[in-house]
C-alpha cells in the first residue's frame, strides 16, 4: 500500500525542535512530493545556524519516514536562507522597449555572467541551468540564476518558489533565494496559464530589466538559463552584456548535435567564448533491473568537444530521480543522491575554467 502524503505529514510532526514546536507546526517542511514509495521534502530553516542545529533532525526525519509502510525511498534536503524582505507588492512593468546602453556592459555585483544554452529544445538545459547553480552554491561560491526563457520559463517550478517578487520603489525588483540560490524568472510575475506573446524588442527590454533592475547583490556567478534556439534572447545577452562565457547543453543524439553545433556557431559569431560542452541523458539505468542503456546514442558530445577542440564538463544520466527532484521544486543537485555527485564533479571543474 502506497504512503500518503497525509501520513508523512502526522510522522514529521511528531518530531520536536529543541526551542518548541514540530517541523510542521514550525512551517519548515517545504516541497513535499510522495510518488509512489519515494518521499522527498525540503526543511526550510530562516537561517544557516539554525539548520546547523537542525542536522540531527534531518536525519531523525528520513529515520522516522523511511519506517512508514510503503516508503521505498526518502530524501530530505536542509536548506537556509534569510527572512524575505518586508516590502510592498511590485509596480514594476516587464517587457518594455530595450533602452540604449554602451556595449558589453557589466551586470552590477556579478563578477561571472554565464549563458547556459542549447540548439533545441528537449536536451535538459534548464534542468541542467537549476541544478549546476547549487552545485557551485554548495562548493561555496555566490550563485544566481535568471530563468531567460521568457517563452516557457520552469525555474520557478524546479527550484520550488512561487511567490511574487518584490519591488519596493517599482524599479528594483528583490529577488528570490532558494537551495541557496538568487534567482528571477518571468514565470514569478505571471499566472501558471498565462502566456507571453511579445515581439523581440519586448523579450530584449525583458531580458535588460531582469539583468540591471534585479538588485542580485554580489555574485561570484549569475546563471542565465537561455531560451533553446539562436534568436533575440541570446542576440541581446552576448552582444550587450559582457558574458564570461557559454555552455552548450546537448544529448548524443545526432539530430541534437545538430542544432547544438548552430549554437556554438551562434556564440562563437557573437564573440563569446565556449566553456563546455555537457551530454545530458547519455544513458539510462534500469531502476528495477540495473541494466544500463545508451538510448539516445554513445559518447556523441564528448567526441563533439574534442573535435571542437572545447573543454568536455561532463555527462548526466536520464534518471526518473532528476525528473522527481525538479517537479518537486528540489533540485537533485540539493540531495545526497550520485547525480548530485556528479553535478559536484561538473562544478568543479567548470570552476577551474573561469
Amino acid at each position: 500500500m502506497a504512503v500518503t502524503r497525509e501520513e508523512v505529514l502526522a510522522v514529521l510532526d511528531t518530531l520536536t525542535l529543541p526551542d518548541g514546536g514540530s517541523l510542521v507546526s514550525r512551517d519548515l517542511v517545504r516541497a513535499l512530493v510522495v510518488e509512489g514509495g519515494a518521499v522527498r521534502f525540503v526543511l526550510e530553516c530562516p537561517g544557516a545556524e539554525m539548520a546547523k542545529a537542525l542536522a540531527p533532525l534531518r536525519d531523525a526525519a528520513e529515520a522516522a519516514v523511511g519506517k512508514l509502510e510503503g516508503v521505498s525511498q526518502v530524501s530530505v534536503a536542509l536548506t537556509a536562507h534569510g527572512p524575505a524582505p518586508k516590502t510592498k507588492a511590485p509596480s514594476f512593468t516587464l517587457g518594455r522597449h530595450p533602452t540604449t546602453a554602451p556595449d558589453k556592459q557589466a551586470v552590477p555585483g556579478v563578477r561571472h555572467v554565464l549563458a547556459i544554452g542549447s540548439g533545441k529544445g528537449g536536451v535538459g538545459k534548464s534542468t541542467v541551468a537549476s541544478n549546476l547553480a547549487v552545485a557551485l552554491a554548495r562548493q561555496g561560491l555566490r550563485v544566481g540564476l535568471l530563468d531567460a526563457d521568457i517563452y516557457g520559463p520552469s525555474q520557478p517550478r524546479m527550484m520550488g518558489v512561487d511567490s511574487r517578487p518584490a519591488s519596493p520603489d517599482g524599479k528594483t525588483i528583490i529577488p528570490l533565494k532558494a537551495h541557496g540560490v538568487t534567482m528571477i524568472s518571468i514565470g514569478l510575475m505571471l499566472r501558471p496559464d498565462e502566456a507571453v506573446v511579445w515581439r523581440g524588442p519586448m523579450l530584449m527590454g525583458a531580458l535588460q530589466q531582469l539583468l540591471t533592475q534585479v538588485e542580485w547583490g554580489q555574485l561570484d556567478v549569475l546563471i542565465v538559463d537561455m531560451p533553446p534556439g539562436t534568436g533575440d534572447i541570446q542576440l541581446t545577452l552576448c552582444s550587450k552584456f559582457d558574458v564570461r562565457g557559454a555552455i552548450v547543453v546537448s544529448t548524443p543524439q545526432d539530430v541534437a548535435l545538430l542544432d547544438a553545433r548552430k549554437a556554438l556557431r551562434a556564440f562563437q559569431t557573437l564573440k563569446t567564448p565556449v566553456l563546455g560542452l555537457i551530454e545530458n541523458m547519455s544513458t539510462f539505468i534500469c531502476p528495477k533491473c540495473g541494466h544500463e542503456e545508451h538510448i539516445f546514442g554513445e559518447g556523441g558530445v564528448r567526441v563533439e568537444a574534442e573535435r571542437q577542440g572545447l573543454p568536455f564538463l561532463g555527462e548526466l544520466p536520464l534518471s526518473v530521480e532528476v525528473r522527481l527532484a525538479g517537479d518537486g521544486g528540489v533540485p537533485v543537485a540539493a540531495t545526497d543522491s550520485p547525480v548530485a555527485r556528479a553535478y559536484d564533479r561538473m562544478a568543479a571543474r567548470l570552476i577551474e575554467v573561469l
